[in-house]
This record gives C-alpha cells, structure tokens and sequence, in this order.
C-alpha cells in the first residue's frame, strides 16, 4: 500500500507551519539570520513547487553555516525532514524529525505533527513496528487526522491485528459524523473487512449500510442486497423485488437472473415489467448470445403477448377490483399500469387497495406504492411510501435500500 499522498499532504502542511512559525517569510523569521532563513525559505518554495531533491540542497546550504542556534538548527532539522519525507529518503527523514523531536523548543500541537511525519517516514521504510510506535505517539499527542487514521490502521492489519483495524477505524468513522463530516471510504472499507475478519456479521452490516449511505456505489448496494436473502425472516416472497431492487441499482447483469425476473414478474401479472427488462438485456447484449437462445427468444415473444392483451386484461381486473372487498388485486392492476407507463392511474389505483383495506401484505402494497412514484420520477412521495415500510420479513430493509438510490 502506498501512502503518497497522505505523506504530500503531510509535507504541505508542515511547510504551511514551518512558514507560519517564521512569520511568514523563513528568510526574515525571529531568530534565524539571513544565510540560513533565506537558503530555508527557497527550499520551503522548491518543495512547494514539487522540487523534493532541489529542496535538501537547499537546506544543505543552510547546514553550512557555522555556529547555528538552537532555533536555527530546529527549523533546519524540520525542513531537511519535510524535504527528504517527500523525496523517499526515509532514513534521512527519521534522523531529522527525530532530533527536532527531541529539541523540547516545540509546542503540543508541533510535537504531534512531528510525530505523525516521524511515522510516515517509518512506513516508508517498512518497519511497522516504529510505525505504529509513533503514530500511536502523535495520536496521544494530539494528532487527530484522517490519513494517521488510515495508517494506523493499514500497519494493525500488516500485524493481523484486526481487533485494533476495526477499533482504529470505528474511532474515525464516529469523529467523522459527529464533526458532521462523511466519514472516509477508506475507513468504511477497512471497517466492514476487519469486521469481517473477526466474525462481527451484524456490525458489518451496519457498515456496509453507512457505505451506502455515504457513497452510493453499485458495489456497495450488491453487497448489502446479497446480505439480505441469508438474514433471518427474510421472506422469499420479495424475490422479484430483490430483482427490482438489483435492476435499479446496476447490478442485475447475468442472463440467468434476467431471466429469472422475467419469469417472476410474468407470475405476478406483471407483463410489461417483464418485457422491458427482456428487451433491455437483448439491446444490451447480455442476453442473445448464451446456448440458451431460443429459450430466451420464446420468454421474450411470451412477454410480448402478454403485454399486447395487457389493455383488456388490466381493463377487467380493475373493475374486478374495484368491486371486490378487499384491496389486493388493486394493488397489483396498479402496478402493471406503471408497467405501462400509465403512471397517474397506477398510483392511483394502488393508493384505492391500500384503503379499501383487508390486505394480505399492507407492507408489501406500500413498498410497491413507493415503486410505483420512483417510476413516475416522483421521489417526494415515493419517500413517503418507503419510510411507512415496516416489519422484520424483509419488505422494510428492501424499502430502506431504495430511499439510498441516487
């Protein structure tokens, strides 16, 4: 694992303290004189500009000057430190911050920047025993950022010490939030594997969930749908829903699932569902080039037909259902309206089941109530419709996962 950039990072904001401390301009600072602030000051603007090897040279002018005092060799010691940090001279790096450390002319929040670079610079060298050694030193210190975070935890998991990867990382995920700040990928991610790794399944999954939360990636929806189908409760009669939910999310791309949610949405008498979804993987290329062609031609011609009767068909159960005593048939004749892309009849339709009442899964008709105004891009009140999900059968996880699309 390279650490690049957290080390620039690290660079540039001890070159923004060093120019502090020195009133701004190194080449005038209190208590440095001019043949050693001004040969500072140009490694200071070399390092700046990218220039790691032009910059020691630099600060090799100022290590010639005689009868250096002590202010003077610390700001030498800091800047040689900077510069070799950024140019991969580790060893030279180490001995640098070492002795600045050592100076005691530095404040608390000074001792712990120092510190952090000294463990940047061991990381460089692969010793992760000083690593964390003095990573562990500039967090007592006070030192408090993401990429000391990130590093502790990248040298814990070099030791397998996974118990202290998930509690470094669950440390910077919780500051993150309650700074109000979206915690780090990297932190989610060392999180959920350590939480992996030591068999913590349900905090995992809470993890997972705050990746979705926080960066809505495909990947990061596949990993939490896929958790769904083994947790306890889940009901098997959310399968097309689960398909529903992969479609939206990206990550319905084997034809054997294509197919199976097809075959699904035909039995549920949601032809026009199953067509699109047939006709989009053929124009896409995923399906039509198996050995199961002709299979997948007949399920396509099957969809087509069932669509071409839908207007009768949908005609008959609405009044079917606007007479009947409960509201189950509604609901579904309101979905395959928004299959249509009759978007108004169908919500409304759906909304009439959901109050004549006696349904058999009221979780489920609200669920696809709110799949229902994602269709008709209506976000506002499909929101609505999911947050009222509820229950422990899998229809509320399924409904939480849609309030996280993009």
């Amino acid at each position: 694992m390279s650490f690049r950039q957290p080390v620039d990072r690290s660079v540039r904001a001890l070159i923004a303290a060093l120019v502090a401390a020195g009133c701004v301009n190194l080449a005038h600072a209190q208590g440095l004189r001019p043949e050693v602030g001004k040969p500072l000051q140009q490694a200071a603007d070399l390092l700046k500009a990218g220039k790691a090897k032009e910059a020691l040279a630099k600060v090799r002018d100022a290590e010639n000057v005689a009868n250096k005092t002590p202010a003077e060799q610390l700001m030498l010691d800091r800047m040689r430190g900077a510069a070799a940090l950024r140019a991969g001279d580790a060893a030279t790096a180490i001995r640098s911050f070492e002795a600045a450390y050592a100076s005691g002319r530095m404040s608390g929040a000074e001792q712990a920047q120092t510190a952090e670079q000294i463990a940047f610079a061991y990381s460089q060298s692969k010793d992760w025993g000083k690593t964390r050694e003095w990573a562990v030193k500039a967090q007592q210190a006070g030192a408090s950022s993401p990429q000391l975070s990130q590093l502790l935890a990248y040298v814990n998991a070099q030791s397998g010490d996974y118990n202290a990867v998930a509690r470094e990382s669950q440390a910077a995920v919780n500051a993150a939030e309650q700074a109000g700040r979206r915690p780090d990928e990297g932190d989610l991610l060392r999180l959920a594997d350590a939480q992996m790794r030591t068999g913590q399944g349900q905090a995992q999954t809470l993890t997972i969930e705050k990746l979705v939360a926080y960066y809505p990636k495909k990947e990061y929806f596949a990993l939490y749908i896929n958790r769904l189908t083994s947790k306890s409760g889940f009901s098997d009669r959310h399968s097309l829903d689960l398909m529903r939910l992969r479609l939206a999310t990206g990550n319905l791309t084997k034809a054997e699932d294509v197919m199976e949610m097809a075959q699904l949405a035909l039995q549920a008498g949601q032809a026009a569902e199953a067509k699109k979804v047939i006709d989009d993987a053929f124009a896409s290329g995923l399906l039509g080039k198996t050995g199961e062609v002709e299979r997948q031609k007949r399920l396509q011609a099957l969809a087509a037909q069932r669509v071409a009767n839908a207007p009768s068909e949908l005609k008959a159960a609405e009044a079917e259902g606007l007479a009947a005593k409960d509201g189950n048939l509604l609901v579904r004749t309101g979905l395959a309206y928004t299959g249509l892309g009759q978007y108004d009849k169908g919500t409304d339709l759906i909304q009439k089941g959901i109050a004549k009442g006696g349904l058999r899964y009221p979780v489920d008709a609200n669920l696809h109530l709110g799949i229902a105004l994602t269709r008709a891009g209506q976000k506002g009140r499909a929101a609505q419709a999911f947050k009222s999900v509820t229950g422990t059968d899998g229809a509320a996880d399924l409904a939480h996962l849609w309030l996280r699309l993009p």
